[in-house]
């Protein structure tokens, strides 16, 4: 895993991949624009309270603009106030037509990369298996789920399924990639599942169909990042019902201000002259309360939140992970603890042997005859090392394997071996399962034995037993070596106060070691299935929210638990079923990248509600103390605005301008880092915050100054 010194949005494996149809984004901003207009339609912009409430002021200001005294008699010039008007209703319109565009903008790269994805989806031919055994060419459409398929060399899999019978290669590039093969066969938690629009490339396949027609995986990431499954996230709804009320609330404000306005401008005239009441009347008219409405409602934020929660969606879906929905994605920005399993996620997976160690008077050569013959029908990589290492030595087979037997390994036995044709019983796994063996036949235990495993255990290996019937003849060293730059990773998720637990089926020795080099917080040794959900009900109990991956039967209960569990495509059905989201290219430790992605979408809409509101209070002073300074208050008109025209349109135009220029924000995300809460929330109040401040005051007065409006 590649690292760097300056924190960032991991990338993943993506990046590296030749095979995966890129996205089309050429004629992305011309359609954006096309839609913008067509969200105008009140049943779509009805959706955004904030600027539905825009659009409405809008059609407002556009009837003033056509009658100024549509509303009453106003005293101003008519024509120049139907210029005004005009100017309002010109602006107010491109501030909802930004937002849309905003949103138009997301929306079309979730559909660009749903293009690319439904290009990778055809409709094959099916062999059909029926009841009585005869095959029956179908459309692949007409599938069911729990239909038997029939699939040759060099033909397409034309559904989601499950691998029943028959072991061959499958070409899943169209999906991952990955140009690489993968193996596939029944009655395993890594091989037996496969996708629909793959390509089988060996061999033969009976395969039973697990999804009906449109509910596949490549169906649902296009239903995903097209945003036809997208529903509005918990925190997403809290923050649209707060805006709904703060722009209920400046909306009552606005409404009630007519009647004072009035009286007021009723005192100022017998105290100061009928014009100076007018001109307060005149700050009061419907075109200027409704710019001053819309400059106190958050609009930033309003025509920036939808485009922020696509363009999180649409990340996910760029890194190959179908998630059910948004929820999945923003629970990720809110987990407190990672479960990882130690092997393949944390560590490379493939245990090598690197060492035979010799005990109780044994040669290592003797070690490495049993060690050889244990592993004669082992085809997992650490018997197929454990075969290389042997013929270093010039260790072979002196049997015929055709007359022995081999013994699989099993959770229960924890060893797996082989029965000579001699009868001898030769065997290797974890110390305490063959100390178990050798002693149900009699046989005695050297002292040396626990020093090897021990000596092992401490290098951070994994200690294996071999034995030929009652004697234990030397421990194996599996060497297993933790991902690189993984520990920098649980770095920075400490120091977002994410807790990293490890569970592995090592001893506590072994996990201990391993725990310490990659830097997690906290491990379980010797875990059993049970132990994974009971580790995630612990943590839950405790007011955290959990994520974990897993690909087999048995994490299914785990990964259902979690409040993010992430399955592996390679996995079993059961455990994509159970789990919220599924990573397409199989990879475990792209459930860290997902905890920074959904981090970074909550950075993001937390900036930009900040900046948002900041912006508001800056805007306060560019409005108010111009439009009512015959109210007394035009000494707090400190930003020195030509006139209360120039004012009210500068600082729409700002309101107007700001949208489109935050959007490459809003899609790309607020850069990443690996901070704490309070220290997010600091930097957000200084940078987004003091800087949501200060931008208004300097853009409204450069606009001030180039307007033509005195």
């Amino acid at each position: 895993m590649k690292t760097n010194t300056t924190p960032r949005l991991p990338q993943g494996i993506r990046d590296s991949r030749k095979h995966t149809p890129k996205a089309d984004m050429r004629g992305l901003y011309q359609r954006a624009i096309k839609e913008s207009f067509v969200k105008l339609h009140p049943k779509i912009a009805v959706r955004n309270p904030v600027m539905f409430i825009v659009w409405v002021g809008t059609i407002v200001t556009f009837l003033v603009t056509l009658d100024p005294n549509l509303f009453g008699t106003i005293q101003a010039d008519v024509n120049q106030q139907r210029l005004l008007n005009g100017l309002i209703t010109l602006i107010l319109f491109f501030t909802v037509v930004f937002a849309n565009f905003a949103e138009a903008v997301a929306e079309g790269r979730g559909k660009a990369q749903a293009d690319s994805l439904r290009s990778t989806r055809s409709d094959t031919i099916a062999n059909k298996i029926l009841p009585d055994g005869s095959i029956q060419t179908v459309n692949s459409t007409e599938l069911r789920r729990g239909d038997l398929v029939k699939v040759v060399a060099n033909n397409m899999i034309p559904a989601d399924g499950e691998v029943i019978q028959g072991i061959g290669s499958v070409d899943e590039s169209a999906i991952t990639g990955e140009s690489a093969p993968v193996l596939k066969q029944p009655g395993t938690d890594i091989a037996s599942s496969v996708t629909g629009g793959t390509r089988l490339l060996s061999d033969e396949l009976t395969i039973r169909i697990t999804a009906d027609p449109g509910k596949g995986f490549i169906d649902r990431m296009i239903s995903l990042v097209e945003g036809a499954e997208r529903t509005k996230t918990p925190n997403e709804i809290a923050l649209t019902v707060l805006l709904a009320v703060l722009t209920q609330v400046f909306l009552i404000v606005v409404a009630t201000m007519p009647p004072f306005v009035n009286y007021i401008a009723n005192f100022i005239s017998t105290v100061f002259g009928a014009e100076a009441g007018n001109s307060l009347r005149a700050g009061a008219s419907v075109a200027i309360l409704i710019s001053l409405l819309v400059a106190l409602i958050p609009t930033t934020i309003g025509g920036l939140l939808s485009a922020i929660g696509i363009a999180g969606m649409d990340r996910v879906a760029q890194f190959n992970v179908i998630a059910t929905s948004g929820r999945a994605v923003e629970a990720c920005g809110d987990i407190n603890t990672l479960v990882l399993d130690k092997t393949g996620t944390i560590t490379l997976g493939n245990r090598m042997a690197d060492e035979f160690i010799p005990v109780n008077s044994y040669t290592i050569e003797d070690v490495a005859r049993v060690a050889r013959a244990a592993s004669v029908f082992d085809e997992t990589p650490e018997g197929r090392s454990i075969v290389k290492l042997a013929e270093t030595y010039h260790i072979g087979v002196d049997f015929d394997i055709n007359q022995a037997e081999g013994v699989e390994f099993s959770a229960k036995t924890r060893m797996s071996g082989t029965n000579l044709p001699n009868s001898k019983q030769v065997r290797k796994g974890a110390v305490d399962a063959i100390k178990s063996f050798v002693r149900s036949r009699g046989g005695h235990i050297a002292s040396d034995v626990d020093a090897a495993y021990e000596r092992v255990s401490r290098l951070g290996g994994t200690p294996l037993a071999v034995c030929q019937d009652d004697q234990i003849f030397g421990v194996i060293y599996l060497k297993d070596i933790v991902k690189p730059g993984l520990r920098e990773r649980f770095d920075q998720l400490r120091r977002m106060g994410v807790k990293t637990i490890m569970l592995t089926g090592d001893n506590r020795i072994t996990a201990g070691v391993i725990a310490q080099e990659a830097g997690v917080d906290d491990f379980i040794a010797e875990a059993t299935p049970e132990d994974k959900i009971g580790v995630i009900r612990a943590e839950q109990s405790q007011g955290k929210l959990v994520a974990m991956t897993g690909d087999g039967t048995n994490d299914a209960p785990a990964l259902a638990q979690a409040n993010v569990g992430l399955a592996m495509n390679s996995g079993t059905q059961a455990a994509k079923e159970a789990a919220n989201m599924v990573d397409l290219d199989s990879d475990p430790t792209k459930l860290i990248d997902l905890v920074t992605i959904g981090k970074q979408l909550l950075i993001t809409r937390g900036a930009l509600t900040t900046f948002s509101i900041a912006n508001d209070i800056a805007k306060y002073f560019a409005i108010i103390p111009t439009i009512f300074a015959a109210a007394g208050i035009g000494a707090l008109n400190i930003m020195g605005l030509k006139s209360a025209q120039s004012a009210i349109i500068s600082a729409l135009i700002y309101n107007a301008l700001i949208i489109p220029v935050l959007i490459p924000l809003a899609l790309t995300g607020v850069k990443f880092r690996p901070l704490t809460a309070d220290q997010l929330l600091r930097r957000n109040i200084f940078i987004y915050g003091l800087g949501g401040i200060v931008a208004p005051f300097i853009a409204i007065k450069l606009i001030d100054v180039i307007l033509p409006l005195a």
